[in-house]
């Protein structure tokens, strides 16, 4: 009997970096030595229910409980749904536009089980943001949460061909298309064969012009995190329950309340509005054990720390901006436990370098964490000598590969990923944050590329000309400032500083918006005409000071 050969959309494949571009990958933990066929949620799923947790709970959220046998079932509907109403074969890609809600994580789930490539998406992207990425991934499919129709119903691109909206908990008594669908599907389904190396992901993130870099991440890569990152370092149990604010989106929201307690068989708490605010009454409500966040929120939590009860929190992850070494030492004083201070970057999936419990060195980020490298580069891009300032580099088991991208080359010089990020590193091989290298805005935990705020500035009537710049914050670590030259018939006031800034939400995602906005009468400039945007640092830092 001939074998039968499925289609096969290729174009990630096609347009993922060839060998010679790619970074040097490291396997020596035998864990990471993977079969040639893996399907990554097989392993994060399937893998629980023949474990026997069906009953046990999967996901909590201020409304409902699904336990893995509900997650398992609907996630094969949906699967179903995938391919037999919408065509979907393996490798095509599927947009996924929500927040972290339990239908948002069946849908991840179903895709990758049906052998598509998944794109997820912030919430609060704008349809602009949506087309680049559309455009860029050559997407036909979404799945879109209902109540966040407006911005992909707006979207002008040729490939998207049709969009399937969901609730958020599925159990809405008025069915949206996807539940409509659902109905009658099989409770089981038969994953696509796939292989170690094709693609699971993609996650895009903003560079320093603004312009988007699609991230491929193979399904190795997906369980190279849960491996090194939650095996490695954290050591959690079917008996923890995640929490965060990271979007799933971002691949550390992924990993921290997505693949990491799945990965174990734990549960995991998804609140779609994760102020601080909220998060830390959750902790509380949930009785959450690890948490992931940014600096700003466990300053939060630190300020209100005598108003609920956080005694269930036992690991506590820091990532996103620099963890302020009085933030982490109040918050030792009041819990006796030490902030687990992280680096990672989506190019890498997830976290490679940190530190836990005795191995912690306030101050630092930490070390290589299990399965990675890290050096730090010289101008000449050879390892620099102790204490010395340079640009951090790191090898391991995931690794940069840009979709269609030249920067691809930028990224990956003689094998090591160069992130952006000045660091210098000691002796024991301890790393400390210096700066980034490029202009690149870090508030609260947001990567804010500056010349895309620029971008929807320029847009308005009103302003001349613009420049934009991160500037220090107190309570996010940095924050956007944006400077202002007006068209002579506008007058800078208050009342416009609010327009500008409303308008700006208007145009690309609200947390990108312009905190401080300076009106100023000309830019410094180049002799060539370039802004000189260290100028601008410069006098805000005397501002500041």
């Amino acid at each position: 009997m001939s074998k039968i050969n499925h289609p096969t959309d290729e174009f990630v494949k096609l347009n993922q970096p060839c060998d010679s571009e790619q970074p040097e990958y490291l396997f020596e933990n035998d864990a990471l030595k993977f079969a040639e066929n893996l399907n990554c949620v097989a392993e994060l799923i399937d893998k629980n229910i023949n474990a026997g947790r069906g009953e046990k709970t999967a996901i909590i959220t201020p409304e409902v409980q699904w336990s893995y046998q509900k997650l398992y079932e609907i996630s094969n509907q949906i699967a179903h749904v995938i391919k037999d109403e919408m065509g979907l074969i393996k490798g095509n890609r599927v947009l996924l536009r929500s927040a972290n809600t339990p239908m948002a994580v069946a849908c991840w789930i179903a895709i990758i089980k049906a052998g598509g490539v998944v794109v997820s998406t912030m919430a609060l992207l704008r349809a602009p943001e949506l087309n680049t990425i559309i455009n860029k991934a050559e997407i036909s499919f979404a799945f879109c949460d209902e109540r966040l129709k407006e911005e992909i119903e707006i979207t002008d691109t040729v490939f998207l061909k049709q969009v399937c909206y969901f609730n958020a908990t599925g159990e809405n008594s008025t069915y949206s298309d996807l539940e409509s669908l659902m109905q009658g599907k099989p409770t089981v389904f038969s994953n696509v064969v796939t292989k170690q190396d094709d693609p699971a992901l993609i996650a895009f993130t903003s560079g320093t012009t603004g312009e988007p870099k699609g991230t491929i991440h193979f399904h190795r890569d997906v369980m190279a995190m849960c491996i090194c990152a939650a095996d490695g370092l954290l050591k959690p149990t079917e008996d923890d329950i995640f929490i965060g604010s990271p979007p799933m989106a971002f691949t550390f929201g992924l990993g921290m309340l997505i693949t990491f307690p799945f990965h174990v068989g734990a549960a995991t708490v998804l609140l779609e509005k994760p102020n601080p605010s909220n998060l830390i009454a959750a902790i509380d409500k949930f009785k959450a054990t690890i948490c992931a966040t940014a600096p700003t929120a466990y300053k939060f939590m630190l300020k209100n720390y005598d108003d609920y009860d956080l005694s269930s929190l036992k690991k506590a992850v820091s990532s996103g901006e620099h963890l302020p070494v009085a933030v982490f030492n109040e918050w030792e004083v009041k819990t006796g436990r030490k902030i687990i201070n992280a680096l990672g970057s989506t190019e890498m999936t997830h976290m490679f370098i940190s530190a836990i419990d005795h191995d912690i060195r306030p101050g630092t980020i930490g070390k290589a964490i299990n399965g990675y490298e890290v050096c730090v580069l010289g101008p000449d891009n050879v390892p620099v000598e102790a204490e010395t300032v340079g640009r951090l580099a790191v090898k391991g088991p995931t690794g940069c590969k840009y979709l269609a991208d030249k920067r691809q080359q930028k990224y990956v010089i003689n094998g090591w990923n160069v992130t952006g990020d000045m660091c210098s590193m000691d002796i024991d091989g301890y790393v400390s944050f210096e700066s980034r290298s490029d202009d690149m805005i870090i508030s609260a935990g947001y990567n804010i590329a500056g010349p895309e705020v620029e971008d929807a500035l320029y847009s308005n009537n009103k302003v001349s000309e613009c420049a934009v710049i991160g500037v220090p914050n107190e309570e996010r670590g940095s924050v956007v400032k944006a400077y202002i030259v007006l068209h002579k018939e506008n007058a800078p006031s208050d009342e416009l500083v609010l327009e500008l800034q409303n308008y700006t939400k208007q145009v690309i995602a609200p947390y990108k918006y312009p905190r401080e906005i300076e009106f100023v009468d000309a830019l410094p400039k180049t002799h060539t005409g370039k802004v000189k945007r260290n100028k601008l640092k410069e006098l805000n830092q005397q501002n500041w000071n």
